[in-house]
Formats: structure tokens, sequence, C-alpha cells
């Protein structure tokens, strides 16, 4: 699927009428996780029934096109089977229980609920809530796809306005030409001092955009605070203070997002094949000395843009296991302990030199080329060919 999104500035009738249809879809969602509660063993078929229910009982929720009420059971459907997945595989920690949603940000409706202009311009929802047509702002032309292609399209509320986003069916690799090979291989190695160093002796510098604008977002959350009455309702100035407050939010979070997908790009179109490490940032983020730092450089959000461009473009990403791959020496293979603040490797077995992060970037890149081959036999870098081959022969092999 392809996302294209698009700016739009309804007016306030709109606005109205945008709010109120993500609230009814925010309010079957829970409504129906509460049915799934309260009946435990429930199924997908006995959760639309009671859809449908709701459309009968509540006069707003029937004024909310259908198919848009069906993709909020299919959200409560994906939590809850996410969470019994977890279980299944017992993971450790939380599993991830459903939640009910206080502060949903969109409304998606299917292939009906709305309608394209003629010039693929302007949109018109067709409902009873009463949204009418909006002008589409945005540099991507619908006219090169069938009406057919669009399978979903949302209403996404943010902290500078409203978009709509249209879901196409499309598959990446025909939007884009073949790129020549680089014959080259890279592994890398993300952290906190540099966002990255690889195999190639390239460190790419942490932009760190929270820690830059942190300054600014605590005097905007004071400002924030001061406005805020407890027990009464809010006045005009908290409000104006509030979307102050998540505009630089959104900035940050934007600055953060374009920078893993230019650092990601690069590295799919200059080499053929990336090794990168099979991080749980999850876990990693429970250190609470280290958690901001881990959150700020995004390397969940890298990791996605990496394996994304690397099946658009028909390159090779390979996840493996970090175990010692900044303890080892990768020139001799000797493990080296080193405490987070030494950022020298130094062997005292081969008298290897070489930062630490380099270093770990090259033992990453020679477990991704020895497990390349066996990407859907075991987890990345743990894999033993010996050992399967003994095991299915019924010998024991002998070097």
């Amino acid at each position: 699927m392809f996302i294209y999104e698009y700016k739009v500035n309804p007016k306030l009738p709109q606005i109205a009428a945008i709010d109120e249809a993500i609230r009814t879809s925010q309010f079957v969602r829970n409504k129906v996780l509460r049915y799934w509660m309260d009946h435990r063993g429930v199924g997908k078929a006995q959760m639309f029934r009671y859809n449908t229910l709701l459309r009968k009982q509540f006069k707003f929720v029937e004024q909310l096109n259908s198919h848009a009420c069906q993709t909020a059971v299919e959200r409560v459907l994906k939590a809850v089977n996410r969470f019994y997945d977890n279980c299944k595989k017992q993971i450790r920690g939380k599993k991830g229980y459903p939640k009910f949603k206080k502060h949903t940000r969109s409304v998606e409706y299917k292939v009906s609920g709305w309608k394209l202009s003629q010039d693929r311009k302007r949109i018109t929802f067709t409902d009873k809530k009463g949204i009418g047509t909006l002008k589409l702002i945005g540099t991507r032309d619908l006219n090169f796809y069938q009406l057919e292609q669009i399978k979903r399209v949302r209403i996404v509320r943010r902290a500078d306005g409203y978009y709509v986003q249209f879901a196409v069916k499309l598959d990446p690799r025909d939007t884009v030409k073949p790129l020549t090979p680089s014959q080259k291989a890279v592994g890398i190695d993300v952290g906190i001092k540099y966002f990255l160093a690889d195999s190639q002796e390239n460190i790419e510098p942490n932009p760190q955009f929270y820690h830059q604008g942190e300054k600014h977002l605590n005097r905007l959350n004071r400002r924030k605070s001061k406005k805020y009455r407890k027990g009464k309702p809010q006045s005009q100035n908290y409000h104006k203070a509030r979307e102050r407050y998540a505009l630089k939010h959104l900035k940050v979070s934007r600055q953060r997002e374009e920078f893993v997908k230019r650092v990601a790009l690069r590295l799919i179109k200059s080499n053929d094949l990336v090794a990168y490490e099979d991080l749980n940032v999850q876990s990693m983020v429970k250190n609470r000395h280290l958690a901001k730092s881990i959150s700020d450089a995004g390397w969940s959000r890298f990791r996605q843009w990496l394996d994304y461009f690397g099946y658009k473009y028909g390159k090779v990403t390979v996840a493996v296991a970090p175990h010692n791959t900044s303890q080892n020496c990768s020139n001799c293979g000797e493990k080296v302990q080193k405490s987070l603040s030494n950022r020298t490797h130094v062997c005292r077995e081969c008298g290897f030199v070489k930062d630490r992060d380099v270093n770990a970037a090259i033992n990453i890149l020679q477990k991704g080329l020895s497990t390349v081959g066996h990407t859907g036999a075991l987890k990345l870098g743990e894999f033993d060919p010996l050992a399967s081959l003994e095991q299915s022969c019924g010998v024991t092999i002998g070097l």
C-alpha cells in the first residue's frame, strides 16, 4: 500500500463535523471493546453484529458511514489478535491487553462514504455527518491511479490542522527503476554519541532534535501548566498554549522522521547489502538514564525505513543478533570487555585499534554476510549450518 497525504483547510462547520465523526468512530471502538471484555470468547462475526446493533440504537452512530464503523471494529480485532499472539509467543513483560481510546485523531473510510471530483482535486464525504467537500492541497496527482486502487481514505487531525490520506494498492517496486548494483556491502552500528557508524568508517552525527528543542518545549509546557484550572472548564488561553506546545512536538518529530528517512535512503542506494543490529528498543528505553537519548535517536523508525527502501529498490537488509558486537575484536575475534565510556577498541591479542562503533559495525557486517543465506531458518546471527546438517544426515561432521 502507498499512502498519499494531502492537507485540507476545512471551515468551522466542517471542523465540527470531522471532530464528531472522529468521536463517533472512537465511541464504536470503545463499545465493541467493552462488549469483547464482557463476553470473553466472542469472535469477529459477533463483534460486527454488535456494531450493527449500535447503529440501530444510536442515531449519531447511524449517521457515520457503515464502512467507517466497520474500520473501528477492525481496530479492536487487530488489538485483540495482537494480544493473543503475544500470549502465545510468551513474550516477556506486558502482553498488550487492549485499552480504551481517549484521544483518537482519525476516522477511516473504505470504498464508500466519499467521492472524488472529476479532476481529483477535491473530495466529498457523503455520509450524514455533514463534512462536505474538501480541497486537497498537495503535489501528488491521483489521476495516475484508478478508483479501484484506492482502498482506504482517512481523515487525520494533527496539531497543525487536518489531513486526508489515501491508501493506494500499489507495489513500491513498480514506481522506481532498478538501481545499478554498487557491489558494496555495509554494516551499521547505531548509537547515542553518533547516530551511526558503518564498516566503511563513515560517521553520521546525531542531530538530537529533541535535545535541541527541549528548552523551548519546557518553557511552552510551563506556560500551558500555568493556565490550567483544575476542576474547571479550560480557558481559550489554555487551549492556545496547548496548541503551541503540540506544534513544537510535531516539528521535532517531523525533523527526526525526515532525518532517518534521508539516511536510510542514502545507505540503500549506495550499498547492495545493509546489515544492522536486531535491537530490542522497547526494552532498552526502560533504562531511565538513556531512555530520552534512545527515543530521540529514532532507531526503530530508522530500521523501518531501511527495510522499506531495501524492499523498494531490491536491496538486501539483514538484522543480526547484537550479542558481543561491541566487545569482540573484528580482526581476530577475541573478546575485549569495554564499558560504555570506553570509545576506542584496543585488542590485547592482535594489537588492533579502531573506534568502538566502527569495530562493532565490522562485526555486524561479518554476521550479516554469514547469515544472509539462512534468513528463513533460525534467528539471524544464531544459525549453525553444521548442526543442522548433522541432524538431517544423522552423522557427525568432523573438520
